[in-house]
C-alpha cells in the first residue's frame, strides 16, 4: 500500500509540476487563412514574422521570465470557421492575444469576441477599414492593427485619380466579399470627399474568371480610369478580361495586386498595368534585408515579405505592452497598448505611441509606398503626380 501511495504521490507531483510549467508559458495565437484563399500566402508570411519575433524574445529569457508559445489555427477563409477558431484559441488554448486574420471579412465576423473576452487582437494582414473601429454601443476596443488600412490606401488612389489630367471618367469595381465591399464603401465615400463622381460601378465574384460583361459596361461609359478593390487572383483575372476585349484603362488597385497570386493570374505583361500602395518596396533597408535573409528559405513568396515585417512588429509591440503592464492580463495589456511609452525600432518603422484610446492603427498613409510590377519584380513607383501630392491632399 505504501508503495502504491508513493507511486501515486509521485505521479501527482509530476502532473502538478507539468501543469505549473505549462501555466508559466505565455501562449499567443494566430487565426487566419493559411491554405485556402488567394491571400493565404500573406497569412503564412505573417506567421513566419510572429514566430521570428517569438524566437528572439525567448532567446533573451522570454516575457516576464516566461516562454512564449505560438498556437496557430487555419480558418480556411471561412467566417464560421474563423469564429470557431477564435473561441477555441481564447477559451480552450487560453491565449493572451490573437494575431490575424488574413481576410478582413473574417475579422468583422468575430471582432465582438475579443471585446467581450477582453483579449487583445492585433491584425497584421487584413486591411478592412472597420476592423479597428469600436463596436456598437462603445466600450473598450480590443482590436489593434500593424498593417495597411483600406481607407488610407483608398485616399491615396483617389487623390491620384483626382490630380491625374488623363483621368476624365472614373469607374469603380470590387469583388463581392466583405473585403471588396468594404473597400468599395471607402472608395465611394472618399470619392465624394474628393468631388469624384463615378460614371460606372460594377461588382464581380472572388472566383470569377471572366469579367468582360462588367468591363464592356465600363468601356461603353467611356471609363478611362478604374479603381478596383479585390484580392490578388480576381484582380489578375480582371486584367485578363481586359485583354480579351482590348480595353486597357488606367488601373488603380488595392495592395492585393502585390500578391504572387495576382502575378500568377495576370501574367508578367498584364501585371505591370496597375499601380497601388504597400508598406515595403524593393528598396529594403539593411535591417529589413537581414530579416529577409533570415526567413527567405521559408517565405512562401518574395512579395509576401511585408507580412513577415507586420507579424514581427505586431508581436514585438505586444511584448512591449506586456513588459510595460508587468502582466499578460488582457485589460492591462490593452491599456498599455493604448499608452505605450518610449519607442520601439521596428522593421516597418520606429514606433512612438503607435496607439491611443481613439486610434488603433500603428501604420498610416505616411508609412505607405507606391509600387508596381516591372519585369516580374515589385518596384517602387513614382511620377509627376505623386511627387506633387502633399499630406493635405489625402482626405480620409
Amino acid at each position: 500500500m505504501r508503495t502504491g501511495r508513493t507511486i501515486m504521490a509521485t505521479i501527482a507531483a509530476l502532473a502538478l509540476s507539468t501543469s505549473v510549467a505549462f501555466a508559466e508559458d505565455i501562449k499567443v495565437g494566430f487565426n487566419g487563412d493559411l491554405s485556402a484563399s488567394p491571400s493565404a500566402l500573406s497569412g503564412q508570411a505573417g506567421v513566419l514574422g510572429i514566430q521570428a519575433a517569438i524566437d528572439d524574445i525567448n532567446a533573451v529569457g522570454g516575457l516576464l521570465g516566461r516562454k512564449v508559445i505560438l498556437v496557430t489555427r487555419d480558418d480556411l477563409s471561412q467566417p464560421p470557421k474563423s469564429i470557431q477558431n477564435m473561441s477555441d484559441l481564447i477559451d480552450n488554448e487560453k491565449v493572451t492575444v490573437v494575431f490575424g486574420p488574413t481576410n478582413s471579412g473574417n475579422a468583422l465576423a468575430w471582432k465582438h469576441i475579443p471585446n467581450q473576452k477582453h483579449v487583445p487582437s492585433i491584425g497584421m494582414v487584413g486591411s478592412g477599414t472597420d476592423i479597428t473601429k469600436p463596436g456598437p454601443g462603445g466600450g473598450d476596443n480590443y482590436m489593434f492593427r500593424v498593417s495597411m488600412v483600406d481607407r488610407s490606401q483608398v485616399a491615396g488612389l483617389m487623390v491620384y485619380a483626382k490630380n491625374n489630367p488623363k483621368s476624365k471618367k472614373i469607374g469603380y469595381m470590387a469583388e463581392t466579399t466583405g473585403y471588396g465591399q468594404g473597400g468599395l464603401k471607402d472608395i465611394q465615400e472618399i470619392g465624394d470627399l474628393q468631388g469624384i463622381k463615378p460614371v460606372a460601378v460594377e461588382r464581380f465574384g472572388v472566383a470569377d474568371t471572366d469579367m468582360t460583361s462588367q468591363l464592356n459596361k465600363m468601356k461603353e461609359a467611356g471609363v478611362d480610369t478604374i479603381v478596383v478593390w479585390a484580392q490578388g487572383t480576381p484582380t489578375g483575372q480582371l486584367l485578363r478580361s481586359m485583354e480579351k476585349i482590348n480595353y486597357f484603362p488606367l488601373v488603380l488597385s488595392s495592395w492585393a495586386a502585390d500578391n504572387k497570386s495576382f502575378f500568377d493570374a495576370a501574367g508578367e505583361k498584364l501585371a505591370e498595368l496597375p499601380i497601388f500602395m504597400r508598406t515595403l518596396t524593393d528598396d529594403l533597408t539593411p535591417k529589413q534585408q537581414k530579416l529577409f535573409a533570415r526567413v527567405s528559405a521559408k517565405l512562401p513568396s518574395t512579395p509576401a515579405f511585408p507580412f513577415v515585417v507586420h507579424g514581427y512588429d505586431a508581436m514585438m509591440l505586444y511584448a512591449e505592452a506586456v513588459k510595460q503592464a508587468g502582466s499578460d492580463d488582457g485589460q492591462k495589456v490593452h491599456d498599455a497598448l493604448e499608452n505605450l511609452k518610449g519607442t520601439y525600432d521596428g522593421y516597418a518603422k520606429t514606433y512612438k505611441a503607435p496607439f491611443s484610446a481613439t486610434q488603433h492603427e500603428a501604420l498610416t498613409t505616411a508609412d505607405f509606398k507606391w509600387a508596381h510590377w516591372q519585369a516580374g519584380k515589385l518596384r517602387s513607383y513614382s511620377d509627376d503626380i505623386i511627387k506633387k501630392l502633399t499630406a493635405a491632399d489625402f482626405k480620409i
